[in-house]
């Protein structure tokens, strides 16, 4: 069992910036990580919305932070997954696959998962047709058919990356207009082979060895067409990572998400989340690093206790 003053759980924006704020306050500081490092910002096609960075594709910014925490000295474990919370004591103890560790602070950076459109066809077609990366999978449909599924920022980005390799992009979208900022709206818009389909819900993912056909259905008409394609990109939102930490006593709100105040500390004494996992309702990389220095900074002084008031 390793001794440690604060383990960070997810390497995504906000942990790592929790990461870097740790371990230059002082803090012996250890961030776990399930999955590869840089969280879901990694499978953003383009990034122009984060702050001293015009473009940026997802993959080059998430490796840029990584960089800089693996540069000032953030111990990453990564592919270490978390199986057990206990957070009853004053030292916390995270128990992963691959061993047991105990600390005196905690912050959930766990992020988010791509949420399922939940439809026939849709898992078994998962990895041949059916992707919820466009940023992964994207140049595996040049010249070919897609169809996006979404209305909010991430599908918008999504079609506008496409557009550039596939041949014909159509967006179906539940509702009669789009939820994702204006200046994405637009450049959607100005593009010529990409065609919205309003009002309308995917039912069916359809194939053979690989997908072809997409089953639509008008909510307003309730007639049903079978759309010819090539590849069904799902980019109808995610669900927080949040389950283990419910099981330990964290407070979620009715969607999952842990509950935090203006200070990032959760109902349990000494632990704090950050990120896409929070009820924060704002989910941007620019509000994930300011949770994560946040966060870290309230762990300094619940450890350290200089300041802390809590």
């Amino acid at each position: 069992m390793a001794d440690l003053e604060l383990i960070i759980v997810g390497a995504g924006p906000a942990g790592l910036a929790a990461g870097i704020y740790g371990v230059r306050s002082g803090l012996k500081t250890l961030v776990l990580e399930e999955k590869i490092v840089g969280g879901t910002v990694v499978d953003a096609p383009i990034i122009e919305n984060y702050l001293g960075f015009a473009s940026i594709n997802g993959f080059d910014l998430a490796q840029k932070m990584v960089d800089h925490a693996k540069n000032l000295g953030v111990s990453i474990h990564e592919f270490e997954a978390i199986t057990k919370l206990n957070l009853k004591d004053e030292e916390k103890i995270v128990t992963t696959d691959k061993g047991t560790y105990s600390t005196k602070a905690l912050i959930i950076a766990s992020g988010s998962r791509y949420r399922e459109l939940g439809v026939l066809g849709e898992r078994e077609f998962r990895g041949r047709g059916v992707s919820y990366c466009g940023l992964c999978d994207g140049p595996l449909f040049k010249g070919k058919r897609v169809l996006v599924v979404g209305g909010g920022n991430s599908a918008l980005i999504t079609t506008l990356y496409l557009s550039g390799l596939a041949a014909e992009v159509k967006v179906v979208h539940r509702r009669d207009s789009f939820r994702a900022e204006e200046a994405l709206v637009k450049a959607v818009e100005k593009k010529e082979n990409v065609k919205t389909i309003w009002s309308t819900e995917v039912k069916e993912i359809k194939g053979e060895k690989l997908v072809n056909k997409a089953v639509l259905l008008n909510s307003k008409t309730q007639i049903t067409q079978e759309l010819q394609v090539d590849g069904v990109f799902v980019q109808v939102g995610e669900d927080p990572n949040s389950q283990l930490a419910k099981e330990a006593g964290l407070a979620v709100n009715g969607d999952g998400y842990i509950i935090v105040d203006m200070l990032q500390r959760t109902n349990i004494l000494g632990v704090y989340a950050a990120g896409d996992v929070t009820s924060h309702p704002v989910k941007q990389v620019g509000t994930a690093v300011g949770q994560g220095i946040t966060a870290a900074t309230q762990a300094y002084g619940y450890v350290r206790r200089p300041y802390y008031t809590q």
